[in-house]
């Protein structure tokens, strides 16, 4: 399978089984629409007789056997090797944990998907009993597994701060019994931060995922404490205190750390939210566009996409500028490794949503993931009685791009894998079938990743 696209003056051809980019010239890109998988060895008449208007006939014999060579060395038109691998695909253990720490949040963003805090479940707070529990249910299911991860979340952990550091304590103290190494993470809106929580954070989060939508105005307009005010003139140097002093930590293993936005209907020039927070001093930057039913109207739908896609080609021109001028960033979605990428596991079938990670409510209840928390028909156990739903385990481990229709001939399907398994469900009624809105922002931000390598390469 090939997927070629003309971008930014770069004519790119992508062999998607072997994951092989190769950017090229107008005569081998417009000679790949009139060639097939089975490649003769010598280069056909009538292919002369189609480009010699323009190009001659030596050019077009030793295009020819340019791509006649790197058929043969496996990087063009190459066979599928993941597929017979696609049957395979059984249960493992778990290795990751999502604690929602906290059914709350002190904000009640618009587009919440956690139903502005408390998951349409009532406000409660995980205790230190559950927490403890959840940490026993990983080690319990984590055969084989050395390194854990468990993140906390909400609403808004930093509201039940004293149970997260009792949960870390509790995990770091079973780490040499059991042969397991943690790394924690959290995700804050900040509004709580102090030193102490900075401090512990930096000490034991690998990694902290700051929310914040970017410019004062998009941020407030979205953004609104339980009063109705706006929260970015109070988050701002809190985030920027704690990267700081991240940055300066006596524990570089804890180095990661992203500021996190979402984009809306609102704000669909978001390239100039991801500069605002860029100037603000932040360097590692995410901004996600909203998954919200049609009808709302901070929504995207179809009719936004060109200038969705506009926006992502103006930001991955100004980040080759920035790159090259030595003042680079990190913008999560245009970040990709054409070198090694993710283990062919991880190609085919993602995050391992319901199957190697779960989420854990604040009464111990598990779910596949946090945006299924609240719907009861996907609850897998309990981490008090250790109970999970094998079958539904299974079928999770199963959910790979060869068992999802609309993903066989997608060329992007080995660096999405399918898709987000909750949004499949939520807007397309069935985890295996991926949301098309969805899909087609991810191959936009895929070319443009892939055109923003072609461009440091020169």
């Amino acid at each position: 399978m090939i997927h070629k696209y003309f971008q930014n003056g770069y004519y790119i051809v992508l062999d998607v089984n072997s994951g092989a980019v190769h950017v090229v010239d107008e005569l081998f890109y417009n000679m790949l629409d009139h060639v097939s998988e089975d490649l003769a060895e010598e280069c056909p008449e009538e292919i002369v007789r189609a480009f010699s208007d323009r190009w001659s006939e030596e050019e077009i014999r030793s295009t020819y056997a340019e791509m006649v060579s790197l058929k043969k060395e496996g990087q063009l038109f190459s066979a599928d090797d993941y597929a017979q691998f696609a049957d395979m695909m059984v249960s493992s253990p778990i290795k990751a944990l999502c604690l929602n720490i906290a059914h709350d949040c002190n904000l009640r963003c618009e587009y919440c998907f956690a139903g502005k805090g408390d998951y349409c479940q009532g406000r409660m707070l995980m205790t230190e009993e559950v927490g403890k529990a959840a940490i026993d249910y990983l080690l319990h299911y984590s055969q084989g597994r050395h390194n854990l991860e468990v993140d906390f979340f909400g609403g808004e952990p930093t509201i039940n701060f004293d149970v997260v550091k009792k949960v870390v304590e509790y995990a770091r103290s079973k780490e040499k019994e059991y042969d397991k190494k943690f790394r924690f993470t959290i995700t804050t809106n900040g509004l709580l931060l102090n030193d102490d929580m900075i401090d512990f954070i930096n000490k034991e989060m690998y990694n902290v995922v700051c929310s914040t939508d970017g410019r004062k105005e998009v941020n407030d307009r979205v953004r609104a404490r339980v009063d109705g005010s706006g929260c970015y003139d109070a988050i701002i140097p809190h985030f920027q205190e704690l990267v700081r002093k991240r940055e300066n930590s006596e524990y570089p293993e804890n180095w990661q750390y992203y500021v996190r936005g979402t984009f809306t209907k609102y704000n669909k020039d978001f390239g100039e939210d991801v500069l605002h927070m860029n100037s603000l001093g932040f360097d590692q930057i995410s901004i996600e566009p909203v998954v919200a039913d049609p009808k709302q109207p901070y929504a995207l739908t179809y009719e936004d996409l060109p200038e969705v896609f506009e926006e992502y080609d103006r930001l991955s021109k100004i980040m080759i500028e920035k790159q090259k001028s030595g003042k680079g960033f990190n913008f999560y979605h245009f970040m990709i490794d054409l070198d090694q990428g993710p283990c062919a596991i991880k190609r085919l079938r993602g995050c391992g949503c319901g199957n190697e990670y779960v989420a854990i409510t604040p009464d111990g209840d598990v779910y596949p993931c946090h945006q299924f928390v609240g719907h009861e028909e996907w609850k897998m156990g309990n981490v008090f009685d250790l109970s999970i739903n094998k079958e539904m385990k299974d079928n999770f481990a199963r959910a790979t791009v060869y068992h999802k229709p609309k993903c066989q001939d997608c060329w992007a399907k080995f660096y999405c894998s399918g898709g987000c398994n909750a949004n499949n469900w939520q807007y397309m009624g069935n985890v295996l079938d991926s949301f098309d809105l969805a899909c087609e922002m991810e191959k936009k931000r895929l070319e443009c990743a892939i055109m923003i390598q072609a461009a440091l390469a020169e």
